[in-house]
């Protein structure tokens, strides 16, 4: 039985195609076209999942779509009719779209794949509930979701069993936390839908000075974690824009420019919002776990990606374990209704491990075998220098204990928007300068952007305040108080960036000015050589924890094919590339024959 899930329309468009209700190809289009949250019809991650699948169209069983196309355009008409005339020219200019191509989607993915079978419609946060709980290992759970919006609804909560789930409430458009924190997102001078992560880094530079007003004037919030917005404070029910003058006014101006200088007021912005963030999904939790009993927690939709809430839910101790789909976003409803047709409409049993997920580490997309690698390396007359498998990992641990940054091109593609050792740049979590040169001169971002650790599995609590896994890197935990290093009167004056370029522990490069960290912890059974990287470095220095970021540029997808890999290593400052079984040096590559300056175009030195 094949079950191919789509998302696609809105942002970051993904396929998706499990088989027997094994999931066995998933990816998102950005991927392959090389556009940043590509929203368009993912034809060419459907292609690789059936490539994937060794399977042709016609063999599918059922295609599923992530929403309700005709439920979430009532919401649209009805929206607009609230607040006309205000809105025509955003009304407007959704319409062509709706009309042309999402209103008739069973019409278009005949047409784009050659499908003529059955094509069925999964409720938005079902798709989430689904792609959260079915490939979790827990026989039973309560399930969160929480978006921006999905069809009416922005979050729901409900309970799992075995194969089946169901939602029992939710908050409906246009109150939603997600879309609250977008609001946040677009003041401080971000873009929306991909720059929230933006604002949780930038977090830790500021004050909450604006979570009173935030309270009092934009957000009625209850115990149990439901909420009501102010609507005189936001223009995105009807307008081209998330904020509303009275908006601007309350926080003292209008939003920042994009790529201009960030101040202490958008530091302080974004503390507030992630303060808030925080306080409503720990109420939320903990009244979801008074009304279900149940001692574990699965979560998925665009706020779950928020790492910071995550861990602070886990802290709590509110669940005993807490398990959070990778692909909590958009993408991931393309996995979710496929697991939700497999299960609850045809109603085949799920098997369940309680030690571990079935979500295959996330690596389901492609990967090139070492012909593959060979012949492309041969063919374009790339200098590289075959290792086998023990010594590769040796050299490159030594190549990094000595500074180096590497890019990693290991193995299938991450599912979702995380690099968990697959498609990574890698460095030394010991160096304090390592967050300055990969920000700056490898990834070309904002230098207040954190990097994330990935750690043995058995060694994380060594490093920091937690004991339990977190494979996707979705948990934020503290840094062992005894690796800190202590603040002295003087630096503890300072304020804003000042305070990045001051090392606070022993791993300074992955350590945030909040003493936090993004951990990511890695196994041997889920993904072999990048385990066994980290234990040839642990060997080496002491430290089973090295720097972890995707392997992209800022505006870049992250990389998926050699080319994109060799591309992206020769473009930036990165030493040293890893492509399978192959060590590329940048020192023995002829430069590239193109006119793309990545410094001059993202206004870096």
């Amino acid at each position: 039985m094949n079950i191919l899930g789509i998302s696609a329309f809105y942002h970051d468009s993904a396929a998706a195609l499990v088989r027997d209700g094994e999931i066995v190809a998933a990816a998102q289009e950005e991927r392959f076209t090389r556009k940043k949250h590509d929203h368009r019809f993912p034809i060419h991650a459907i292609e690789y999942c059936l490539r994937e699948g060794g399977m042709t169209p016609d063999q599918l069983d059922y295609v599923g779509f992530y929403d309700k196309p005709f439920v979430k355009f009532e919401r649209l008409i009805e929206t607009y009719l609230a607040y006309a005339p205000v809105g025509l020219r955003s009304f407007l200019m959704a319409m062509p779209l709706w009309l042309k191509e999402k209103l008739w989607m069973p019409d278009t993915i005949r047409k784009e794949i050659g499908y003529d079978g059955k094509v069925l419609f999964c409720d938005h946060h079902d798709s989430h509930a689904a792609s959260a709980f079915f490939p979790s290992p827990f026989q039973e759970a309560a399930i969160l979701t929480i978006d921006g919006v999905g069809e009416w609804t922005t979050a729901s909560w409900g309970v799992g069993s075995g194969n089946s789930f169901e939602l029992k409430s939710e908050i409906q458009f246009p109150h939603s936390l997600g879309l609250l924190y977008s609001a946040f997102t677009y003041y401080t001078g971000f873009k929306v839908n991909s720059g929230e992560y933006k604002v949780m880094g930038l977090a830790p530079y500021g004050e909450p000075k604006y979570v009173d007003l935030i309270y009092e004037h934009l957000m009625d919030l209850k115990e149990d974690g439901s909420f009501k917005l102010n609507m005189q404070y936001f223009n995105y029910c009807a307008g081209l824009t998330m904020t509303s003058r009275k908006f601007h006014k309350l926080f003292g101006g209008p939003p920042r420019k994009p790529e201009t200088l960030l101040t202490q007021r958008d530091m302080d912005l974004a503390r507030s919002v992630q303060e808030v963030t925080e306080e409503v999904m720990l109420r939320m939790a903990r009244h979801v776990r008074d009304v279900t009993g149940r001692k574990n927690l699965c979560l998925a939709g665009g706020v779950a990606l928020n790492c910071v809430g995550n861990g602070k839910i886990l802290r709590e101790g509110i669940f005993d374990r807490i398990w959070i789909q990778p692909a909590a976003g958009d993408a991931g409803g393309a996995l979710g209704t496929a697991l939700y047709i497999w299960h609850r409409y045809l109603d085949r049993p799920r098997y369940v491990d309680p030690e571990r997920d079935t979500q295959k580490a996330s690596l389901l997309g492609p990967a090139f075998g070492d012909g593959e690698l060979k012949h492309f390396l041969d063919q374009n007359g790339y200098r590289y220098t075959p290792l086998d498998e023990a010594d590769l990992v040796k050299t490159v641990a030594k190549l990094i204990a000595d500074g180096n940054v590497i890019g990693w091109f290991s193995g299938r593609m991450e599912f979702g928007p995380r690099a968990l050792g697959s498609r990574s740049i890698l460095g030394d979590a010991r160096s304090a300068k390592i967050q300055s040169i990969m920000n700056l001169k490898i990834k070309f971002r904002e230098s207040f952007r954190p990097f994330a650790p990935t750690v043995l599995r058995e060694s994380v609590s060594d490093y920091f305040e937690m004991d339990c896994e977190s494979p996707y890197m979705l948990l934020v935990a503290p840094v062992q108080e005894a690796r800190r290093v202590q603040m002295t009167e003087e630096q503890n004056q300072l304020f804003g960036i000042d305070k990045l370029n001051v090392p606070r522990s022993d791993i300074p490069a992955v350590t945030h000015v909040d003493y936090s960290a993004r951990v990511q912890t890695v196994s041997e059974e889920e993904n072999p050589r990048y385990y066994q990287l980290i234990k040839a470095f642990e060997k080496l220095t002491g430290y089973g924890v090295i720097v972890n970021t995707s392997f992209n540029v800022r505006g870049e997808p992250i990389v998926c094919t050699p080319e994109d890999a060799y591309l992206c290593f020769m473009r930036t400052d990165v030493d040293y590339l890893i492509m399978g079984n192959f060590l590329l040096d940048k020192t023995q590559q002829k430069p590239l024959q193109d006119d793309v300056d990545w410094r001059k175009e993202f206004e870096l030195d």
